[in-house]
């Protein structure tokens, strides 16, 4: 009676320990899956006996919606001997395609792929999700006759550069020249002034002519062309201008 006693001890305990860990599974079934030297935790790629990557082997990893996943507290989970680390790290692959994580806050908005969490608070909803970058960033700006001004890729100081891009008409003899100043401008990072085809007078094929001003005032649009040192008369013509500025 007490072998039969122990016997269903036995299977009982052991289909506990199949509940626990029936989420991990594993496939690596070749020799040499043993790595007690090893850096890494887990290695299913090649083996000492058997180096060849067809028995590499791919992870998938959790699949969750950030936007309806919490990070839950299950009795002392969070205790400092526990999860130190309150989360901070950890990798899912996202299946919301908007939204927000209902834990912690979010980098921009959900879309799929992989996001990880970022948490150095103290607290485990202190962190940020944030995606990891797949692609590349275009480093191409379209810059716009938009008041509000086009982002670009520069920075001065932390500062953000804008530009806006617009025309002039000059009058014979004059220096004098009005460009209209962007909404929020603080002031002028620089300026490129060009002829374009089908535009005014000229038959579009001249050069760059300048990349400065003798001055610009920023309140009222006032400008007088040529370099830092000297006015210039530009001909008489209508001229294309990109403007760079800090807001």
């Amino acid at each position: 009676m007490k072998k039969l006693q122990y016997i269903v001890a036995v299977l009982v305990l052991s289909s506990f320990g199949s509940m626990a860990f029936g989420q991990l599974k594993g496939n690596q079934g070749y020799a040499g899956s043993a790595i007690p030297s090893s850096s890494a935790f887990l290695d299913a790629s090649t083996t000492n006996s058997v180096n060849n990557p067809n028995f590499g082997k791919g992870m998938i990893y959790p699949r969750a919606d950030l936007s309806t996943m919490t990070l839950s507290n299950q009795g002392t989970l969070y205790n400092s001997s526990n999860n130190p680390n309150r989360f901070d790290g950890m990798i899912v692959y996202n299946t919301a395609t908007t939204g927000v994580a209902v834990s912690g806050a979010t980098q921009g908005t959900l879309s799929r792929g992989f996001w990880y969490y970022d948490n150095s608070s103290a607290s485990p909803t202190g962190g940020t999700w944030r995606p990891f970058i797949t692609t590349a960033t275009d480093p191409k700006f379209n810059v716009t006759n938009a008041a509000t001004g086009t982002a670009t890729n520069t920075l001065v100081d932390g500062t953000q550069v804008y530009a806006i891009k617009g025309q002039f008409v000059t009058t014979a003899g004059s220096t004098a020249v009005t460009i209209t100043p962007p909404t929020g401008i603080t002031s002028m990072y620089g300026i490129t002034i060009y002829k374009k085809a089908g535009t005014g007078t000229g038959n579009g094929n001249k050069v760059v002519y300048a990349r400065d001003l003798y001055s610009y005032d920023i309140a009222t649009g006032a400008a007088v062309t040529g370099s830092q040192s000297i006015s210039v008369v530009y001909p008489q013509d209508t001229y294309e201008y990109i403007l760079e500025y800090l807001k």
